[in-house]
């Protein structure tokens, strides 16, 4: 008996060293090709044809000015922040909403848009993209005929409209199921000092959904910052080209060029500024990802 109690004893230390194990051979498999994009974009054109696993001779900041410039990665990357923070701003002014309200009220329709709102998780934004853009064509064409003047392509805040709108099944989903979780104590004392609905939301339950709400800023930054087909199809004036959009136009700008650390420079700027939010809004992250799933 003494020797299988030993052994049970052991097998949970076993168990935590491969667990161990494992997620840190994950983690070099995440790390690893980040930061080989880092050192990669500092190093001279000469570095990559003698061997690109070496490290760098030195720093040559050079390609990052290069990239800036000779891309317009600058003026890109200022048109995705527009978009992104836009996009963002569309988002949570609809979304927080129609969260609190499909989580706390009854009303008859509320089933109906439930459902819809689930349904909405199922749809693949890049398999509507063809019919959003047909659809916002003729509105300029219509737009066209009456006014002589399109208004829905090549305009960044339909290209934000656009983000927001796809992105609402999710937001609102992962919203309501953390609004379910709080307890309805704190309401009741507000309606009770006279407080009305809105004001409720505003200063009592959004306060205390914060760290859902920095939740679904990161997921959708994600999203919104990183996306190319949508941005590439709404937007087809080239001046008017977002950040991942730039970018590819830089990948293939260098295909006759051969300029890698332009390239990987390139990388690094739209990695940066996502890498930059995740680690400030890291710890919220986790507490609105692991107490979206408690009932209060």
């Amino acid at each position: 008996m003494e020797k299988k109690n030993k052994r049970l004893g052991k097998n949970p230390k076993i168990a935590k060293i491969f667990i161990y194990l494992v997620l840190a051979l994950l983690a070099i498999t995440i790390l690893v090709p980040v930061a080989w994009v880092f050192v990669a974009s500092i190093k001279e054109n000469s570095e990559f044809y003698r061997s690109p696993w070496t490290l760098p001779q030195g720093l040559h900041f050079q390609n990052f000015a290069d990239a800036w410039q000779t891309a317009s990665m600058g003026s890109y990357m200022l048109r995705s922040v527009l978009v992104t923070a836009l996009a963002l701003v569309l988002l949570i002014v609809i979304s927080l909403p129609a969260a609190y309200v499909l989580a706390r009220f009854k009303f008859k329709s509320k089933a109906l848009w439930n459902t819809l709102f689930m349904a909405g998780l199922f749809i693949n934004v890049n398999y509507i993209v063809v019919p959003i853009f047909l659809m916002l064509n003729n509105g300029d064409i219509f737009l066209r005929k009456m006014f002589d003047k399109p208004f829905l392509l090549n305009n960044v805040f339909i290209l934000a409209l656009v983000y927001a709108s796809t992105a609402l099944p999710f937001t609102i989903y992962l919203l309501s199921g953390y609004f379910k979780s709080l307890a309805k104590d704190y309401e009741e004392a507000a309606y009770v000092d006279g407080a009305g609905y809105f004001y409720t939301m505003v200063r009592v339950i959004i306060p205390m959904a914060k760290p859902s709400v920095v939740t679904v800023i990161l997921f959708n930054f994600l999203a919104f910052w990183n996306e190319y087909i949508i941005s590439m199809t709404l937007l087809t004036k080239p001046e008017l080209k977002t950040l991942p959009v730039g970018l590819m136009n830089l990948m293939a700008a260098q295909k006759s060029a051969v300029q890698y650390g332009q390239l990987y420079a390139g990388l690094v700027i739209v990695m940066l500024p996502t890498l930059i939010l995740y680690m400030c809004v890291q710890k919220k992250l986790t507490q609105g990802m692991t107490l979206g799933g408690l009932k209060g």
